[in-house]
């Protein structure tokens, strides 16, 4: 009686949307879900391409907003789960508000593992499921002025490949998109306008979907979004975290636009 099935978190914009889109057009029902606004036009979006949608807007850094995802599937197995939900916070560790270093830290590990945890034992039992969960070339370097953000990547990264070698009989796969800087509200909404990383040029969400996309469809175990991401993370995993530290305060410190505006002037 039902198609294939996915949830997509963080689908209101950026790559989750993106994801949502391309799981449309791949024939999913789908359940999407986000805490901030733009679910309706990105469900009207999917809507057009056949896909029979509903929405949850819901705090995913939260049990409870958890709990009630995984209700709003009225026991209908999921297919594929995109655990995409996160967000990041710029500036100083020492400078910033705690309960907004505890929303990010919920949201990204504790919100998404607990996601996860869930909807992989239904998986398992059935033999069947593909989990593509967005983690971050941030994980492989140390974040100077985003010091928790790229903490919690490099958790859900570990994660990621712990969990797939768990489960690698079972059949359910477990894929790890990692992309880098990615043209999303993600830098707007970590306060980094005024960053170097927040004003470069950035990669387009819908391709970094697609990559992530094919990748869980093929069962990858992870994938590394654009050649450039490529090359940045094979570097780091040979560079002193030292260094790694100081190259990412270039890129993150409040202020580095400006500072890099002037010396082209």
């Amino acid at each position: 009686m039902y198609g294939k099935y996915a949830i997509v978190t963080g689908a209101s914009s950026g790559i989750g949307r993106e994801l949502a889109i391309i799981a449309a057009g791949n024939g999913y029902d789908l359940l999407l879900a986000a805490d901030t606004a733009g679910l309706a036009e990105v469900a009207d979006v999917c809507r057009g391409a056949g896909s029979t949608v509903e929405t949850l807007q819901v705090d995913l850094a939260t049990q409870d907003g958890v709990d009630q995802l995984c209700a709003a599937t009225q026991g209908r197995a999921v297919d594929a789960l995109f655990a995409n939900a996160g967000h990041g916070l710029g500036r100083a560790f020492l400078d910033q508000d705690f309960d907004e270093v505890r929303h990010v830290i919920d949201t990204n590990i504790t919100g998404t593992v607990y996601l996860i945890q869930q909807m992989a034992r239904d998986m398992v039992e059935l033999g069947s499921g593909r989990i593509l969960i967005t983690g971050s070339i941030a994980g492989y370097m140390p974040g100077s002025f985003q010091a928790v953000y790229n903490g919690t990547k490099a958790f859900i990264d570990s994660f990621s490949f712990a969990l797939r070698n768990e489960i690698q009989d079972t059949g359910v796969t477990v894929t790890c998109l990692m992309p880098g800087a990615t043209e999303t509200a993600f830098f707007e909404r970590a306060d980094m306008m005024d960053t170097k990383v927040g004003t470069d040029e950035k990669d387009d969400p819908a391709d970094v979907a697609r990559i992530g996309y094919d990748a869980m469809m093929r069962g990858d175990g992870d994938v590394v979004a654009g050649w450039k991401n490529k090359v940045q993370t094979a570097m780091a995993s040979v560079t002193p975290s030292s260094v790694l530290a100081e190259q990412h305060r270039k890129m993150a410190e409040p202020g580095t636009a400006q500072r890099r505006t002037a010396g082209r002037e």
